[in-house]
């Protein structure tokens, strides 16, 4: 016996659907008119109403909605001119859709370390732009960690590096109150069911550039309805690259822009009731000696819907152990130190369609990081029995091996 409590609680399950975008879908759903354009009886276009929001939202002059996050990423390197076989830098702590969308684009993914507090490395940014002569960065935010843009943008500058914003985990937070996916060349945001907006899955690239959102939208798949979208790019950047630029199909469809339109209106609500919780979590965590969670900076305005802590002193065997307990318990916690890719979590040498590389720095601290989902079902008492079961699961391990 353990003596730990046991919670009931689902760690996946996403904020429902507003009422409007249910009866919207409803409303597509017996028309039949699921696709995103029309040659006739086009009356509301439902994606072109997503892109004008968003795009007004986030403060860039274009937006184009894609299938997915990934699709988005892909466009974004071949709209920046990434050719077969180009070096493309890319955090080594991100998700599989990133380099995956890298080898779409026919790039060749460069990993670049992280720092203990799970950013980017400056430092090790410059050698590997420099070794590999990349000229792209691919830049994920991930699990919502955003590193100091002004520092990261002026090593970009030096560098002559695009950056290319990955703001899956983003959409709602900023840098010094400046948005995600605004600093760079091209900003990428999710709306796949365990981000901030859930449309079960989709994507919006937002830029300020012609030229980018001209290819974004003959890449997406537009045919010649290039007029029905929310955002167009002036006419003769399209003309520029229409019969040049092939036609992925990688659309999003019109009931999955009718979904995610009035979530954009609860972004600010979630992101308050997510940080509530964060905030709760990250205090108790962070109390016990063998876990560390990371601080955030004054600049940072974030948007945690998961968090992600580092468990040292833990062999892989007792790391094992620990997860089995809390999982039993009911907490589900995912650990990026896993020898084998499991479920969503894999990490950098999991890839092996990119070259081979080794870091060790930030292999050590994958080996000790650990992510959880913050669902909003979850209130303020439950994250207390969370951590309960997380801190008391790592002194049961811990007396087992001593």
């Amino acid at each position: 016996m353990t003596g730990l409590p046991t919670i009931e609680l689902d760690f996946t399950s996403p904020p429902p659907i507003p009422a409007a975008g249910v009866q919207r879908a409803n409303e597509l759903l017996k028309s039949g008119r699921l696709f995103r354009y029309g040659e006739t009886g086009v009356g509301e276009l439902d994606v072109a109403e997503l892109e004008m929001a968003f795009a007004q939202l986030v403060g860039r002059r274009y937006c184009i909605a894609f299938n997915s996050c990934g699709a988005s990423l892909a466009a974004s390197l071949m709209a920046v001119g990434v050719g077969p076989g180009e070096p493309v830098l890319m955090n080594a702590f991100t998700l599989a859709p990133v380099p995956g969308a890298i080898v779409h684009a026919g790039g060749d993914p460069v990993f670049v370390g992280i720092t203990p507090d799970y950013e980017i490395d400056l430092e090790h940014l410059r050698t590997a732009a420099q070794s590999s002569g990349a000229r792209v960065l691919m830049l994920s935010h991930m699990r919502g960690h955003i590193t100091d843009m002004d520092r990261l943008m002026e090593v970009a500058t030096d560098l002559s590096l695009t950056v290319i914003e990955d703001c899956a985990h983003t959409m709602g937070a900023g840098w010094s109150g400046r948005p995600s996916g605004t600093f760079g060349a091209v900003g990428c945001f999710s709306t796949q069911t365990f981000k901030h907006v859930n449309s079960g899955e989709g994507g919006l690239l937002v830029t300020d550039d012609d030229n980018v959102a001209a290819q974004a939208i003959l890449l997406s798949g537009s045919y010649m309805l290039h007029a029905q979208h929310g955002t167009p790019p002036p006419p003769e950047a399209i003309e520029r690259h229409r019969y040049t630029t092939p036609n992925l199909s990688m659309r999003m469809s019109a009931l999955a822009a009718a979904i995610v339109r009035p979530q954009l209106d609860l972004l600010e609500q979630r992101a308050a009731l997510w940080n509530e919780r964060f905030d709760r979590l990250a205090e108790l965590l962070d109390a016990d000696p063998m876990i560390r969670v990371p601080p955030r900076r004054a600049q940072e305005q974030y948007v945690a819907s998961s968090i992600q802590f580092s468990v040292d002193g833990l062999e892989s065997s007792e790391m094992t152990a620990w997860l089995a307990l809390t999982e039993a318990h009911g907490v589900h916690v995912k650990w990026f130190g896993q020898p084998e890719p499991i479920g969503f979590t894999s990490r950098y040498d999991h890839w092996r369609y990119a070259s081979e590389q080794t870091l060790h720095a930030t292999a050590t601290v994958l080996q000790g990081l650990c992510d959880m989902r913050i669902p909003l079902t979850m209130s303020l008492d439950d994250c207390a029995v969370v951590a309960e079961i997380i801190r008391g699961a790592l002194a049961v391990v811990g007396r087992r091996s001593e």
